[in-house]
């Protein structure tokens, strides 16, 4: 018997670029091995990766007017680090938002009441289904971070924005480690 509106699909796997399958994925208790494994590769050396805790994906502003951004998954590790991730489809202002999105790890560190101002990590991992760097071929890893123009130095190496562009990762299932 075949279900009801399933005639036709032969595909095996589930498209994680949608929102529902990306929180399935990476945003459940049951999976979340599978985010530790993930989040280990991108953070190496900076970050140990022992365990996740899943934090609210929806953040609204101060204000009741103000923008609320909802993340595909949040993360806290047991380290120092905040880490937030989002499977996104082409879009404009792609930069722009996954800047805006990092302010929301940023700010939900101060506490109330007087602060040192000492900031933990924020790695914000973006998994894309385009290309944004259309100039270099094969590159489909990009780490950036705040850099001193003159000096070409990181200046901060707390904010950092990790983008994987998927159709740039060219490697078979037998090529892969």
């Amino acid at each position: 018997t075949v279900a009801m509106g399933t005639e036709g699909i032969i595909d095996r796997y589930v498209n994680f670029y949608t929102d529902f399958a990306f929180k399935k994925l990476f945003g459940t208790e049951m999976n979340k091995d599978l985010l530790i494994s993930f989040l280990k590769r991108p953070v190496a050396g900076r970050e140990v990766v022992l365990d996740v805790n899943y934090l609210n994906t929806e953040h609204l502003g101060t204000q009741e007017y103000d923008r609320r951004a909802v993340f595909d998954g949040i993360a806290k590790t047991q380290g120092r680090g905040f880490l937030g991730g989002d499977a996104e489809g082409e879009q404009q202002f792609f930069k722009d938002r996954s800047i805006y999105y990092s302010t929301f790890a940023i700010r939900e560190q101060a506490p109330r009441g007087e602060w040192n101002y000492e900031l933990k990590g924020v790695y914000t991992i973006g998994i894309l289904n385009f290309c944004f760097d259309k100039e270099r071929e094969g590159n489909y890893y990009h780490e950036v971070k705040l850099m001193d123009t003159a000096t070409k130095e990181v200046f901060y190496d707390k904010l950092v924005f990790i983008y994987l562009e998927m159709p740039k990762f060219t490697k078979q299932e037998n090529e892969l480690e």
